[in-house]
């Protein structure tokens, strides 16, 4: 986490899924399978990753074997009308057959492009929700919802749109009921479970 922008991440986890084809970019094709990661208070995210096919014949995926990768966090804009519009993946650079302990580590350093919205949950804990845009090469970016807790919380109501951040975190999968109309639909959030932050200079 040295520059503005970096964008660094490792989950370490179980396959819960084959790999299925995702897209194609530059003559390269991606898959995605799901990914589940134990949090130490027992539940499970599943995440989605992402990986290309030269990293999927290297080290072929068997749902229910362990999996060790390095990458990116990575968003795009779900243009199809069905779930969430802002669909949040784990890109993989690297990817090897799991050993040890499951892991569920990011840093990441980028700039606020939305008003933190500071709240508290029905039982008064505070929270505060903030968007964060992190660069990519060639002038993309990504944009990242994270989530703190507590005094941290606090902290960031504070922050205003265009403050640069560094934090360390973990990616975290929630799901809810969404109305629409007369019925309701389950849908799956991601997001990141912010555990430090602080102020970062360019």
């Amino acid at each position: 986490m040295e520059t503005i922008g970096s964008n660094q991440a490792i989950l370490a986890g179980r396959a819960a899924g084959k790999p299925r084809p995702s897209h194609t970019n530059h003559g390269v094709t991606y898959y995605l399978f799901p990914l589940e990661v134990e949090r130490l208070s027992g539940a499970v995210d599943t995440l989605n990753l992402i990986c290309s096919e030269e990293l999927l014949t290297a080290c072929p995926v068997t749902p229910g074997e362990s999996y060790r990768a390095q990458g990116e966090v990575r968003s795009f804009n779900n243009r199809s009308g069905v779930g969430s519009r802002l669909v949040i993946t784990f890109f993989a650079k690297t990817l090897e057959p799991g050993e040890g302990e499951q892991d569920n580590r990011l840093e990441l350093t980028g700039v606020l492009c939305k008003a933190p919205n500071l709240r508290q949950t029905p039982l008064g804990r505070e929270i505060c929700d903030l968007l964060l845009a992190v660069n990519r090469r060639y002038g993309r970016a990504d944009y990242l919802p994270c989530i703190t807790w507590g005094a941290l919380a606090r902290f960031c109501g504070r922050l205003e749109v265009g403050d640069t951040v560094r934090l360390t975190g973990r990616l975290q999968s929630r799901t809810y009921r969404k109305v629409l109309g007369d019925r309701e639909e389950e849908r799956t959030a991601f997001e990141i479970s912010v555990l430090e932050l602080e102020p970062a200079r360019e």
